[in-house]
């Protein structure tokens, strides 16, 4: 077979969901869930002979080709067709039932189509138009209950949102292509690879790009104050959350990671990500605690560790925005197909918890637990980092360091504590792992460029913001009962009201009407329903 026609096999994957959904997904189709399930178990034996072929006959390196064949590209495919397979036999008991599941399969395999088509995209244009795919098909997901008003604003304002996204994102294309004169991605980025060899500086066109595709990533992230819709969408059919935590909106990292050439140049993108996406992390996490709503703590903890990842990005730690990717995926399909046992979880907790401790507010540990806590974290922290290597940003292992202390303090306080030398060792164990896990992940990323060094301005901002993390975790934890902290609490508890102001501007520049059956039963506007869950 020629090497051209060998280099097209991937599009098969996402060939294969477009035309299942549209000609087996018929309305009146009885067996829909079984074909789906057929297909999911198609796709990863289409796979595995993609990555047969990809690794096993040899073929050159072309730049000027419609497909990635990079080991970035493959990861990113690979973690689509599990997630396919995952979510569609889900699905088969989960829509069992609903007078409109053949639509519901459609949209959901054409969005996982797309997804499959932009992380392959070798073309600037065809990424984008796989990019517009995935918001148009999910917004068809995100309305499958159209009677219901919460669901439907925030459809309506991720509508908005992916408009301004993907304008930004056409933009920053056109001036790629004006300075480079190719929509070519590889050719695009192997020019920038070449002129930072050289020590040239980036053009303006250039800057304005990585900009604009920084900020492009900060909201299909749902970063602040960008973020409501994510925390509303919950309202639709669980894998459908599950496929927008899991997968969709991982696509900012992954955009990131494929320009990192262009993005890591731009000091003003990479200040941009570390202020917004620093922000947002530390917001969201705080936010996070004071939820009720297992879907709901889900979506925040979301927007935290997008944060999270887009922070790790700035930092030049590469290596860890794809272990993050692909770790937050996985955890977060569980997380939301296993949501319906949370009650379950919850009384067997309870049944099981102590009852010798009956304050209202947990005891504060005393200070020599914690300074023993945190000087094994950080001698943990310390000593694995050494022994690996490691030069770059000292702030993620601060955070590290942060929460294996947490952890101690969790061990130490329990009804059967573990001895101090046990704890060290458990300690030493987990950070072994963590450097382990970031050392193994760089065969498939690009040669090292950009990264920040130890306690650089942006390592300290990082490691700022770790700490204040830390020390408004234990006053809420512990100190909860102090008036300033209960008065932080409450405005925690509604979100900052950030997304209410980002609700009421969405609404004056695109009015939506209320459902037909919420009009009966409500008599309230959507600019009330805007508000945070609790209401």
């Amino acid at each position: 077979m020629p090497v051209v026609t060998w280099s097209f096999l991937p599009v098969l994957i996402p060939l294969a969901l477009v035309l299942c959904g549209w000609f087996g997904c018929r309305e009146k189709s009885t067996s829909v869930p079984q074909k789906a399930v057929w297909l999911s178990r198609g796709l990863i034996f289409l796979y595995g002979l993609n990555l047969g072929v990809h690794y096993f006959l040899t073929t050159p390196k072309q730049d000027h080709t419609l497909l990635h064949h990079t080991v970035l590209s493959q990861i990113m495919l690979a973690l689509i067709v599990v997630m396919s397979w995952v979510l569609l036999r889900f699905s088969r008991q989960y829509m069992n039932g609903q007078a409109n599941r053949a639509r519901y399969y459609r949209w959901l395999m054409f969005t996982l189509a797309s997804v499959a088509l932009t992380v392959m995209s070798n073309h600037l244009m065809l990424f984008w138009l796989g990019w517009l795919c995935i918001s148009l098909s999910l917004h068809n997901l995100l309305t499958f209950f159209p009677d219901r008003p919460r669901a439907i604003l925030a459809a309506h304002k991720k509508f908005i949102l992916a408009r301004i996204a993907e304008l930004t994102l056409f933009i920053a294309f056109m001036l790629l292509y004006q300075q480079h004169q190719s929509f070519y991605i590889n050719g695009i980025l192997s020019s920038l690879t070449q002129q930072e060899s050289m020590g040239q500086a980036l053009s303006w066109q250039d800057q304005l790009a990585a900009c604009l595709i920084a900020f492009a990533a900060l909201i299909k992230c749902a970063q602040l104050p960008f973020h409501g819709w994510l925390i509303q969408v919950v309202e639709s059919p669980t894998p459908v959350s599950a496929l927008l935590h899991a997968g969709v909106i991982n696509l900012g990292g992954y955009m990131l990671l494929l320009f990192t050439p262009l993005v890591s140049q731009s000091l003003s993108a990479i200040w941009l990500l570390l202020i917004v996406a620093g922000l947002s992390t530390l917001a969201s996490s705080l936010v996070m605690t004071t939820r009720i709503s297992v879907k709901v703590r889900l979506a925040w903890s979301t927007s935290a560790q997008m944060g999270l990842m887009l922070l790790e990005f700035a930092l030049g730690l590469y290596e860890l925005v794809l272990l993050h990717l692909l770790a937050h995926s996985f955890y977060k399909a569980y997380s939301f197909l296993n949501s319906g046992n949370a009650v379950n979880d919850y009384l067997r907790l309870a049944l099981s918890a102590p009852t010798k401790h009956s304050a209202k507010t947990p005891s504060l540990p005393k200070l020599k637990e914690w300074f023993l806590a945190l000087t094994i974290a950080t001698a943990c922290v310390v000593a694995v980092r050494f022994a690996f290597h490691f030069e770059t940003a000292f702030s993620t292992w601060w955070l590290f360091a942060l929460a294996l202390s947490i952890l101690i303090i969790q061990w130490r306080t329990s009804e059967h504590p573990a001895s101090w030398l046990t704890t060290l060792i458990t300690g030493a164990a987990l950070t072994l792992i963590y450097a382990s896990l970031k050392s193994a992940i760089w065969f498939a990323l690009p040669p090292e460029t950009g990264q920040v060094r130890a306690f650089s301005y942006p390592d300290i901002w990082a490691m700022s913001l770790f700490t204040l993390l830390f020390a408004t975790h234990l006053l809420l934890h512990y100190q909860v009962h102090w008036p300033f902290v209960r008065r932080l609490s409450m405005t925690l508890f509604a979100g900052l009201y950030l997304d209410e102001w980002v609700t009421r501007a969405a609404l004056k520049i695109w009015p939506v009407h209320l459902p037909a059956r919420a009009k009966e039963q409500h008599s309230t506007s959507f600019s009330d329903l805007s508000l945070p869950e609790h209401f």
